[in-house]
């Protein structure tokens, strides 16, 4: 039997999510060295790490010193609210975001097996959903903690606001779209009992 167009679709997808989230997994663990390098001048000593006469047998290359870089950031960041608070969202929101994304991959899963019209797809999307809503209340009281640490309404103008409307837009089209397979697969088992 020929695969339909959404299947073919969906295999194309899937690689795409698949590939997304593997990017995910691997970023994640060096999210709070990355704040570390951005907020404690870590760019100029990466760039000091790496400008070194390095051309000695075995000397680590750019990737590795960017790791080693990274990583002594780590524990630094936990040491003032600013960079602890950016470390804390970010990695909440990467770990939501895996969680989507393998959501996403267990829908495309079963549409290209043939059989999207399933309850799994709804309780993979509501799961989704819920990511979605975690994200934009955490952008939100984000945006809400820095105005007041701030003191200012510079932070209302980041990309965090940006994420409170993206992410609940995202929420309602999931729990549109969980509602919707639901029903559909209700009324497909409904189909099947009857023939």
């Amino acid at each position: 039997m020929e695969k339909s167009d959404a299947a073919k679709l969906a295999k194309i997808l899937n690689i795409l999510v698949l590939i997304a989230f593997v990017c995910n997994l691997v970023v994640l663990p060096l999210v709070p060295g990355l704040v570390g390098i951005a907020s404690e001048d870590g760019l100029r000593y990466f760039a000091d790490f790496v400008s070194q006469d390095n051309a000695s047998a075995g000397a680590p290359t750019a990737v590795t010193l960017f790791f080693m870089v990274c990583w002594q950031f780590l524990w630094r960041i936990w040491r003032t609210p600013h960079t602890a608070a950016i470390a804390a969202f970010l990695m909440f929101c990467g770990v939501c975001t895996a969680i989507i994304l393998w959501q996403a991959k267990r829908v495309l899963g079963t549409i290209r097996k043939g059989n999207p019209f399933c309850r799994d797809n709804a309780r993979s999307l509501k799961r989704a959903a819920v990511c979605c809503l975690v994200i934009a209340l955490a952008a939100l009281v984000r945006t809400i903690w820095a105005v007041v640490y701030y003191r200012s309404a510079v932070p209302v103008f980041t990309y965090n606001t940006l994420f409170v409307p993206l992410f609940l837009m995202g929420f309602l089209l999931c729990m549109v779209m969980s509602a919707l397979f639901r029903q559909a697969a209700e009324l497909k088992e409904e189909n099947d009992l009857t023939i």
